[in-house]
């Protein structure tokens, strides 16, 4: 095929090729912050799922790293005679990596260590492929491919906290004692709420472990299964509710380099002038912090939740069977 009958690049290709040369120029120094999805967006006037491909890209290249509390960055160990070098060799990066080093714990631990600082989008195949200094194909003798990858980690991660077994005294004291094991989960790996489905959900062993504990919580109580699994069901979504707001604000935060508080900072004056304008009296008496804790908001949560599982506890105490 002639050059004057070639397909172009398509445009997240063509982006990439574009901020790879600024860093290999020397226009963007390693620690250099990205500019974030929407800016990449709106910038080349692409779809974010384009701006989102690229930045993909530029981490799987290993162009480009995430740090907590400055965004996307050109990555540390980025520089002109490494890409050279990238460049003049077609093997993986650390070829030289033994073959039999590599396990299914130490695949799923390294992508979950991507997952927890840059987010599950930043796996792929090929970035874990990277990290672990072996050909791409090498993993898939351990897990077939990226869908498998997310199952398998979500199993991992669910497997590190101890449930006791039987456990504190009292079905109450037992369901805090599970949920404050899953937020403290989500708080460790903000992925994870997103990887989690209701209606689908993962059959792993580790994960099915935690509802089985919970509904053995509520023996004895005489409550039917459906009850049992309805609660189970609820009280983890009401830990997936609140580990997403928390999920979304590290995002946040990595994307556009600016903390919470700074934001609310950049945000006062708007705050000022509605909450002093009088029309909202209630709002402007809340204190700033009860809106930003999110550990208060869960255990405000959990607490008022099982004061009303408590109540349908006893109603069905006093019911004759």
């Amino acid at each position: 095929m002639s050059s004057s009958t070639q397909r172009p690049d398509p445009p997240y290709r063509q982006i990439v090729a574009e901020i790879r040369a600024r860093i290999l120029a020397g226009d963007l120094r390693p620690g250099d912050r990205m500019p974030s999805i929407r800016q990449i967006a709106q910038r080349w006037g692409v779809a974010i799922a384009t701006a989102t491909k690229v930045m993909a890209t530029l981490r799987d290249d290993g162009l480009v790293e995430a740090k907590v509390g400055s965004g996307t960055v050109v990555s540390a160990r980025t520089s002109r005679q490494q890409q050279a070098a990238r460049s003049a060799s077609p093997g993986p990066r650390h070829a030289g990596v033994p073959k039999r080093a590599l396990n299914r714990q130490h695949v799923l631990r390294t992508a979950i260590a991507i997952a927890d600082i840059e987010g599950l989008d930043a796996v792929s195949m090929r970035r874990l492929a990277a990290e672990l200094g072996v050909g791409p194909m090498s993993l898939y003798r351990h897990v077939a491919n990226k869908d498998e990858l997310v199952t398998q980690m979500v199993d991992e991660a669910f497997g590190e906290p101890e449930l006791p077994i039987p456990g504190p005294d009292g079905w109450r004291a037992k369901l805090e004692l599970i949920s404050r094991r899953q937020w403290q989960l989500g708080r460790r790996h903000p992925w994870l709420p997103r990887a989690i489905s209701f209606t689908r959900p993962l059959l792993v062993p580790n994960m099915m472990a935690h509802t089985e504990w919970t509904l053995r919580a509520l023996d004895g109580l005489g409550l039917s299964m459906t009850t049992r699994i309805r609660e189970a069901l609820t009280l983890h979504a009401l830990v997936v509710t609140v580990a997403l707001s928390m999920a979304d604000e590290i995002e946040a935060e990595q994307e556009t380099g600016i903390t919470l508080d700074r934001w609310w900072l950049a945000q006062r004056k708007r705050a000022d002038e509605l909450l002093s304008s009088g029309r909202f009296p209630l709002l402007a008496a809340i204190p700033e912090e009860a809106v930003s804790d999110l550990d208060g908001l869960f255990e405000y949560s959990l607490a008022r939740h099982l004061d009303g599982f408590a109540a349908l506890v006893e109603d069905q105490a006093r019911t004759p069977s």
